[in-house]
C-alpha cells in the first residue's frame, strides 16, 4: 500500500479507500431498484434503519449515527415527512431541539426493507458468514481510524 519509490499517489486499485468507497458504490447499485420499490433513496433508508432500532431520537442523535451534519440530514428528514414515514416535533423540554419519531407507515417499512441483505448476499455470491466477518473487519478500521483522529461518536 505504498509507493515509496516515486512518492506518487497509489493507483486507484492499489489504495483501501478506493476498494471501500467503490464496493460501497457497488452495495449501493445492489439495493437501488429495491429502494426504489420502497419509494426511499439510500441515505432516507440510513435514517430510517437508524430510527427502527432506536425511535424517537433527536435530529442531533440521527446525524451523529450517521456521521452527518444535522444541516445535510433536515432536508432527508423534511422528504420522509412529507411521505408520511416520520413526524418532527419540538422537544417540549428543550425547544432547541427536534424529535423525530416514525409513524405507523414508517414502522412498516421496516419488514419490506429486510429483502436488501438477501439482495447483497445473492448478487455479492459471499456467504452470510463471509460479508459478516467482512463487516466486522472494516468496522474494526473504521473505529481504529476515529480512534487516531478523534471519535466520531457514532459507534452501535
Amino acid at each position: 500500500m505504498t509507493n515509496d519509490e516515486t512518492n506518487e499517489p497509489l493507483p486507484l486499485d492499489d489504495q483501501l479507500c478506493y476498494a471501500i468507497y467503490s464496493a460501497g458504490m457497488a452495495i449501493q447499485r445492489v439495493y437501488k431498484p429495491l429502494l426504489d420499490d420502497l419509494g426511499l433513496t439510500y441515505p432516507q433508508y440510513l435514517v430510517l434503519n437508524v430510527l427502527w432500532r432506536q425511535d424517537e431520537l433527536t435530529v442531533g442523535g440521527i446525524a451523529e449515527r450517521l456521521a452527518l451534519e444535522s444541516s445535510t440530514l433536515t432536508p432527508l428528514l423534511k422528504r420522509l415527512e412529507a411521505a408520511g414515514f416520520l413526524r418532527r416535533t419540538r422537544n417540549p423540554l428543550n425547544e432547541r431541539q427536534v424529535v423525530v419519531a416514525l409513524t405507523d407507515q414508517g414502522r412498516a417499512l421496516r419488514s419490506r426493507a429486510g429483502c436488501l441483505a438477501d439482495a447483497l448476499l445473492a448478487a455479492s455470491g459471499q456467504s452470510a458468514t463471509r460479508l459478516n466477518d467482512l463487516n466486522r473487519e472494516v468496522r474494526d478500521l473504521r473505529d481504529a481510524i476515529y480512534a487516531g483522529i478523534g471519535d466520531w461518536g457514532g459507534a452501535a
